[in-house]
């Protein structure tokens, strides 16, 4: 259990301050900014690499909603949800303080935002509450069903991460304008309390809806799209070691 901790531990880590960091430290950057595109992408490379780094020692979750997800699903313990959670979230707490000492160290830095997820005043299109709501239970659970989906029995075997990658980079694209995209409670928490808005406030949005529609993602596969309930055993498609 200790090495599959770890490997979500790092794995979170790298998509907070792979994608976080894409937004904070690049997204803006005069003449060189890589814009929302980018910062779509990024967050797609971070799950995408990591999946194939580490995806085959703890199934390469790396957000606290799939790991709910797959254990609706039946692809997961139940019994191992909290300590995925704390290590998820952990991950992403010690990539958002490297990227804030590293952020920090620019002329009149100003955190800002930092790459924090809101509704209302702080969604950057100023989509309402109910609009993020939606956004986030619909967008989380596609993304479980194209895990799912992408990992089951008769798939070719490798390419998981690729597909969930993509599958991340197109959440991004559709929902950076309306909160800032989540889809994962850990990657939320991370960088909430180095806002200096008041993302802490609207932290729970960013658990209660992903949640919600993960499990849904997860309810859906199983219960309609699952016809043989023969599924490749994690996450990222690749056998545990």
């Amino acid at each position: 259990m200790n090495r599959k901790l770890a490997a979500e531990f790092f794995g979170t880590y790298w998509l907070v301050f792979g994608g976080c960091g894409s937004a904070v430290l690049a997204a803006g950057f005069p003449e060189l900014g890589i814009g929302f595109a980018g910062v779509a992408l990024a967050f797609g490379l971070t799950v995408l690499t990591m999946a194939y780094a580490v995806g085959g020692i703890s199934g390469g979750h790396f957000n606290p909603a799939v790991s709910l997800g797959l254990a609706v699903a039946g692809r997961f313990s139940y019994a191992s949800l909290l300590p995925y959670w704390a290590a998820q979230v952990l991950g992403g707490i010690a990539a958002a303080v490297v990227l804030y000492i590293i952020a920090s160290g620019a002329p009149e830095f100003v955190a800002g935002g930092f790459a924090s997820n809101g509704y209302g005043e702080l969604s950057p299109g100023k989509f309402g509450l109910l609009a993020c709501l939606v956004a986030e239970v619909v967008l989380t659970a596609f993304f479980l069903i194209i895990i799912l989906g992408a990992t089951s029995k008769g798939v070719p075997a490798g390419f998981a991460p690729i597909a969930i990658g993509l599958g991340l980079t197109l959440i991004h694209l559709v929902s950076i304008p309306v909160t800032n995209t989540s889809v994962n409670p850990a990657r939320s928490t991370a960088v909430a309390f180095f806002a200096q808005t008041g993302a802490v406030g609207q932290l729970w949005l960013f658990w209660v809806a992903p949640l919600i529609g993960a499990a849904l993602g997860g309810l859906v596969w199983k219960l309609l799209l699952d016809k043989d309930a023969q599924v490749a055993p994690t996450a990222s498609g690749l056998t545990p070691a």
